[in-house]
Formats: structure tokens, sequence, C-alpha cells
């Protein structure tokens, strides 16, 4: 049976406020799941079967075994600590590999009852036990586990030893016949999970040397992983894009208004939550549960005209989406933003998972900013989607026409040969006007929306691909940068001339992108933009810049070629 809220609900407040000290207790990295390994240690307190606790070696087998759904036969001289992997077997119903809130107090209510004699089977939680009045079990050893926890750690102190712990764990490894450093098998609950040990241990050292989070991105936290997968909508005002969203949900979002004139003034993340309410960009964004502390480099200007909308709603569970001011066209209207629009785009663009570019038929031209916006989407041209919204407003030869004209704007924006995917329609909650539309066109409408919605709803099952997919990208934009870094360093002179030396080097920065890639063999498609590039360099002392690090480099390489590909092999893709 599938443990649900069920569990929560027959225990006391009481009770539950105690399961929520433990659970925090026993969560060992913080990030509201307990493990395998965090389980067993927390289990051993219950002294259910002490005696049998030295034998660890058959633990690590039995866990092991378990872990990847294998059936347990050992012989009975063991039988008393199976109990322990049947306190999981029975608590980690959905075979998640871990164990939530929920789950963990199913856990502690079955050793509760094998303390006081029961036998361990699902069939307990169906019995007549009354669950409010239910004891939490006795703990040998909590007290001075729960005073550590209470123990002021500085987080620089505290991510110096989870580094430690991580790095030199004897249990067993991914395969690999060159990797130095090797992430433990046992400590993986996922793909999502292995993720993140790999960032941590093998990529983030290489971005902290050479400064990728001040150039490219900002180092990634455990919420960049768990963030559910987002969807953008961009566009120019008024081409419905707050009513798309409001057509998906069928309901308003809290704070959304809709109008002809340019509403949104703002970029609004609009995300699933217990009730209705719109929380200020700035508490947002130091919120470590939510992947968006990124935004803060963006400043005070940016961050008050950001903000999440949360509600209850299905489709929120599976999808946020992110709606975004109209672009605006003329010089002077850009030059009156507080803050670095195109900056935000291209951030948003490389963390959602599908971006959605808005067009109206009477609103085709695409001005300088959007050009700007459009032309920042770099990398991610797997993730556009082109929607003609509102076509129902005109008849079938216009739309001929229109769509004709959208295709040749986006040719000389997008400078690409392929045939982006245009979908069609008219996304609101209004019926489709067949006077204008007419016969065909209504069909087509119905067809258009029907294709898009299938392409929303594959979303939250190409999550997982989309984040191995973005994680070595990424690996292979810390590497080029790595290179970039280390030439430059590697230019200037040890004594004299120091100044003029950097300025030459920033000034054909072309040309040192041209030597590195002929150097490494790089492709030159994976090199950043020069200009933005060169901005950066601006601030930079080059020559405290570090130099070359073959050894860092060959970690992710060996990452790449040997760590991910096991991870694929021996976890499946959570959302199937």
């Amino acid at each position: 049976m599938e443990i649900d809220s069920a569990s929560i609900s027959r225990c006391s407040v009481e009770h539950q406020k105690i399961y929520k000290i433990w659970f925090t207790a026993a969560d060992s990295d913080g990030d509201g799941r307990i493990t395998g390994g965090d389980a067993l240690n927390f289990f051993v307190m219950s002294n259910l079967s002490r005696q049998d606790l030295k034998q660890v070696f058959v633990s690590l087998v039995s866990f092991y075994l378990f872990y990847f759904g294998i059936l347990i036969c050992v012989t009975t001289f063991f039988c008393p600590f199976i109990r322990h992997l049947k306190v999981w077997a029975i608590a980690d119903s959905k075979r998640q590999g871990f164990l939530g809130f929920k789950e963990f107090i199913t856990a502690m209510q079955l050793i509760s009852m094998a303390q006081a004699g029961h036998a361990l089977s699902s069939d307990l939680l169906n019995s007549d036990v009354d669950f409010e009045s239910l004891k939490p079990p006795v703990m040998d050893g909590l007290d001075i586990l729960l005073a550590k926890k209470k123990r002021p750690t500085s987080e620089s102190e505290a991510n110096g030893s989870s580094h430690l712990q991580s790095s030199s764990s004897p249990s067993s490894w991914f395969t690999s016949s060159k990797s130095a450093k090797k992430v433990p098998l046992t400590a993986v609950t996922s793909i999502i999970d292995g993720l993140k040990k790999l960032y941590i241990q093998k990529l983030k050292p290489l971005e902290v040397t050479y400064q990728f989070n001040d150039f490219v991105s900002p180092l990634l936290t455990n919420s960049d992983f768990d963030a559910k997968p987002m969807v953008m909508l961009l566009g120019q005002y008024s081409t419905g894009k707050t009513t798309f969203i409001k057509h998906l949900l069928r309901s308003s979002y809290p704070g959304a208004h809709i109008g002809p004139e340019p509403t949104t003034d703002r970029f609004v993340v609009v995300m699933n939550g217990p009730d209705e309410r719109s929380i200020p960009g700035n508490t947002v964004a130091v919120q470590a549960d939510m992947p968006y502390s990124g935004l803060t480099n963006f400043g005070t200007a940016f961050l008050s005209k950001f903000e999440c909308s949360q509600m209850p709603h299905p489709l929120l569970e599976h999808i946020t989406f992110v709606d975004t001011p109209g672009v605006l066209s003329g010089e002077k209207q850009r030059t009156q933003r507080s803050y670095d629009f195109t900056g935000v785009t291209s951030w948003f663009a490389a963390k959602c998972d599908l971006i959605l570019l808005l067009f109206d038929p009477h609103k085709l031209d695409i001005s300088d900013e959007f050009k700007r916006v459009i032309s920042s989407l770099r990398g991610n041209d797997d993730k556009i989607r082109v929607v003609l919204n509102k076509a129902d407003q005109v008849d079938t030869q216009q739309l001929m026409r229109v769509y004709g004209a959208l295709m040749w704007s986006l040719g000389k924006v997008l400078q690409t040969p392929e045939v982006m995917r245009v979908y069609i329609g008219s996304f609101n909650d209004k019926p489709i006007n067949s006077v204008t539309a007419g016969p065909i066109g209504t069909e087509l409408f119905e067809k258009e929306q029907e294709d898009l919605l299938s392409d929303l709803k594959d979303i939250p099952k190409k999550a997982c691909d989309r984040r191995i997919n973005e994680f070595v990208k990424r690996a292979r934009a810390a590497k080029i940068h790595a290179f970039i870094i280390s030439h430059l360093k590697k230019e200037m002179p040890a004594m004299m001339g120091k100044a003029k030396t950097q300025q030459k080097l920033i000034d054909n920065l072309e040309d040192v992108f041209a030597k590195v890639q002929r150097e490494h063999h790089l492709p030159a498609g994976d090199f950043p933009y020069v200009e933005s590039f060169r901005e950066r360099l601006g601030g930079y002392n080059l020559d405290k810049f570090e130099k070359l690090k073959p050894k860092m480099l060959q970690t992710v390489d060996d990452m790449l070629g040997y760590d991910i590909p096991d991870l694929l092999k021996n976890f499946k893709n959570p959302y199937d």
C-alpha cells in the first residue's frame, strides 16, 4: 500500500512536532529527505536488535540489495537485523529511495509498535491501533544527536565537513578507472541526487577556481536541482501572456492583471502553494528552498520588479510558469528600465524547460529590445516554441500572410535555416471566432491547441533528461571558461607592462578565443559572446587569475565520460 497524508492525520499534533525535530536531526544533508544511510543510522538507536548490529558488512550488503529492489533472502541468523529493512520497506512504499516527513512518521510508528512486541508488516497500518495516542519510540543516544544539531556551525564549516564526509566515504563507487574522487553509490537515491553529488565534488571546484559564477552563471544550490520544471512566456505587451497562463489554469493567479496596455510590469513566478498569496522578490530571493537566489546579482532594482504568486493547483504541482513584462519598443523606453532586462531573461532561459515566444497577428514587428532578448536565448534553441496568439482575429487568407511574415522576421533574428515550431491559435477562455477563422481555421486552432497542450504535458517527463542536458552543457561551458581564463593568465608578463598587456588582450579578445579554440580543439559555437565577456573582464586583474590545472579538468572529463553514464545506467527517470 502507498503511504499518504493519513500517516500525519493519524498522528497527534504534539507528536508531529517531536517527529519534525527528529526528522531534521536525521536529515544529514538538510534537503528534506532521509536517504538509506541516514535512516539506517537513525533506526539503530531504537535498539531493536543491537546484538546483531556488529555485523556491519552484512548491513551494507543487505541494504545495497534492497536498494535496487532485489528480494532479500538471508539466513534466520540475520533476521533480527532485517527488521530495520522491513521498517524501510513499509515506510518507503512508493520506492522513492528516500523517506519524506510523512514516511518518516510511518517508520517511527512502526518502530514504536515493534518495541511493543508487534511483528512488522504493512497490515499494521490498517490495524485498530490508536495511532494518535501511540507514543514515540525510545531512541538511545537521540539526545546527543539533537545537541549536536543545535550547536551553532558556520556555513563554511558545514560545507567543509559535508565535503569531507562525502569524499572520504569507504562505500561502493561508481565504476570509473580514471576518476581520483568518486561518488559513493550508496549515498545516491536518484539521478537528481547523483547530479547534486557530482556537482559539489567535481564541477563546483572548477567553477570556483576560475570564477565561472562571476562571468557566466551563479553557483548552483540544492534548490536548483529540486525545482519543478519551468515554462517562461516572452513577448511584447498585450500578446496574451498572462491570459495564456489563466487559460491553462482555468483561473486567474494572485496579482494578475490583464488589459490592452502594458499591465504586467514585473517578472512573476506562478507556482504551487498551500494558499493564494503574493511574495515580494526580495523575500523570494533569500529563501533557500526556492531556486531564485541567483537573481540577487541583478540588484534591488530588479527584485522590486519580481514576485512569486502562489496558489494551490494540480497543474502547478508539476510545472511553474514565469510571466514576464511586455517587451518594449524604442530606445527611450528601453533605457528607462532600471535593471538588465536581457540579462534576467537569459538567466531564466537557462533555468526553464520551455520558452514560449508569443506574437499577436497585429504586432509582428520585432523591436530592438525584443531582438536582443531573443539573441540572449542562444544555446537554448531546443526549448523555444513560437505561439501565434489571437489568430482568430484575422481570416484564413490574412493568417497565411501573417504566418509567412512571422517566419521571415524570426529567420532574420535567429539567423538559422531551421524552421521553428509555431503554434497557431487563440489561447483564452473565449470561444474561437468562427466568423473570421472559418471552418478550416477552427479545426486548425483545435489541433494546434492539442499539440501545444501535449507539449506542455510532456515537460515533467522530460524534466530529468533536461536536468542532465543542462548539467552537461554547464560542465562544458565551465571547461571552456577555464581554458580562456588560464590562457589570459599565461599571456600576462611576469614583471613590467602588465596594464598595457591586459588592455591589449581585452581589445583583441577575438584572437584570444581563436587561439584557445585551436590549442584545445574546442567547438567555436560553445564559446561565450565576445562583447559580454569583454565587458566583464574590464573589472578584473588578469594577473590574479589561476593557471591551468589539468587534474581539475580531467576530473570533469571523467565525470562526463564515466560518472554520468553510470548514473543513467543505475537509476531511472523518476517521472516514468
